[in-house]
């Protein structure tokens, strides 16, 4: 039974790839030394490459796959202004100043993509499609009314609320109780996003190399007594002035104080054979990205071209076997979209994401190396602001302040890495789910 919900030409990897192949051309040769090492070809590596290069400083991206294979070209392509708590939340952690920094720092991360896209010439499929949020319960709908009305003095979202009796001008299905519309928030392909801002990175003269393992990072003292790092790697050594750490979900024993603070989860997703337009225009209406209020959260989205359904969530705690977790999301998307029972999968594939123990991304430095990481299933659009950030701090182009930076990186007792308290907490939310809270 579960053999027939593939289609003939399934593949196990994502979607995206499709229209944007990942490049294996990347050179293995090491420079002896360069001015900046950054461990990680995703969306963060890559910008702070972008300004470090822009700002003639010799700049090497090394990666342990090809560039590219990691989340960066696997996730759903939603961008939002991506931190999750309101004003009043941030404001009773932190203040009123630090508070506001930070919800403008999401705005600005919001808008820089946009930007980015536009200035660079990116074919990369960018579309400021608003996005609906589903409360999975009446309780939830409330929720979502209260957060709506409460006020925000940095910015406006023009988020409005829509009910259940309403919902299907937004989407097509009876499962939820309503929903908030954020109009200002975009799509993109992930992949070719990644693809155009490799190719920019390149020809900013920086070098891009794969399939290259850091194995250890050690600060030295230079002549002038300055620290610098020697980068031992499994096809060589480099020393470098300046090491960032870009690895988000894939944190390893590398840096170990940043992995103590990340907590990987996998993310699975699929994509469904084409659908016909009558359905997917009875689906997706106003073709809009789609998210709910469940704490074991469903997003989803039509593809580009308005043919496929993308399909994401955490269905999983260890499940590699993509041919395992996709039945899992193709029996929610039916239960969602019953007229979709019919519907193959053509791709399922993972990825792994980052959270952090207070829901927010961080960045800062420590011990020397710089780092940007935990962007909690937000990354597209805040990867790749703050590597725009850590590079404009390091080329020292501009006064860059970095509020986030400001917030402790928290981390729990006894905790090395390996997420133990997962299932037990999985389990919770899935009980919370099923009664609406």
């Amino acid at each position: 039974m579960t053999q027939a919900l593939f289609s003939d030409d399934f593949k196990s990897t994502p979607y995206w790839w499709e229209d944007a192949p990942i490049d294996e051309s990347s050179s293995a040769e090491l420079p002896d030394k360069v001015d900046v090492l950054i461990v990680g070809s995703g969306y963060t590596g890559l910008h702070t490459a972008l300004q470090t290069a822009r700002a003639g400083m010799q700049t090497l991206v090394i990666d342990s796959g090809h560039p590219g294979t990691g989340c960066s070209s696997r996730n759903g392509g939603q961008i939002s202004t991506s931190i999750k708590y309101n004003y009043a939340e941030l404001e009773k952690r932190f203040g009123e100043l630090l508070a506001r920094d930070i919800l403008t720092m999401g705005k600005a991360s919001l808008d820089y993509v946009g930007d980015f896209v536009k200035s660079e010439q990116l074919d990369c499929d960018f579309e400021i499609t608003g996005r609906f949020h589903g409360a999975h319960s009446a309780k939830a709908f409330s929720r979502l009314v209260h957060e709506i009305d409460q006020p925000n003095p940095v910015f406006n979202s023009d988020a409005y609320t829509v009910s259940r009796e309403q919902q299907h001008l937004e989407l097509g299905t009876d499962r939820y109780y309503g929903g908030v519309v954020f109009p200002h928030f975009a799509a993109v392909h992930p992949a070719r996003y990644h693809a155009g801002t490799l190719s920019r990175v390149r020809a900013s003269g920086a070098k891009v190399v794969g399939q290259c393992t850091v194995e250890n990072i050690k600060p030295v003292a230079n002549a002038n007594q300055q620290q610098r790092f020697r980068v031992n790697c499994s096809t060589g050594v480099v020393h470098a002035n300046h090491v960032v750490i870009a690895t988000n979900g894939y944190t390893g024993s590398l840096s170990p104080w940043q992995q103590r603070r990340i907590i990987p989860i996998g993310s699975y997703i699929i994509a469904t054979e084409e659908i016909d337009q009558e359905r997917m225009n009875h689906i997706f209406p106003t073709r809009r990205m789609l998210t709910d209020t469940r704490k074991l959260v469903y997003y989803y989205r039509p593809s580009p071209d308005h043919k496929r359904v993308v399909f994401g969530g955490r269905v999983s705690l260890s499940e590699t076997d993509v041919k395992k977790s996709g039945p899992r999301l193709h029996k929610e998307l039916c239960r969602l979209f019953p007229a979709l029972s019919d519907v193959k999968i053509s791709h399922s594939w993972a990825g792994t994401v980052a959270y952090t123990f207070d829901s927010l991304m961080h960045c800062g430095e420590h011990d020397g190396l710089h780092y940007a990481l935990g962007y909690c299933g937000s990354g597209v659009g805040m990867a790749s602001y703050l590597g725009k950030c850590i590079g404009q701090q390091i080329a020292n182009t501009g006064h860059v302040e970095i509020p986030l930076s400001k917030v402790p990186f928290q981390t729990k007792a006894f905790y090395t890495g390996t997420p133990w308290f997962l299932a037990p907490s999985v389990w919770l939310y899935r009980m919370r789910d099923k009664t609406g809270f």
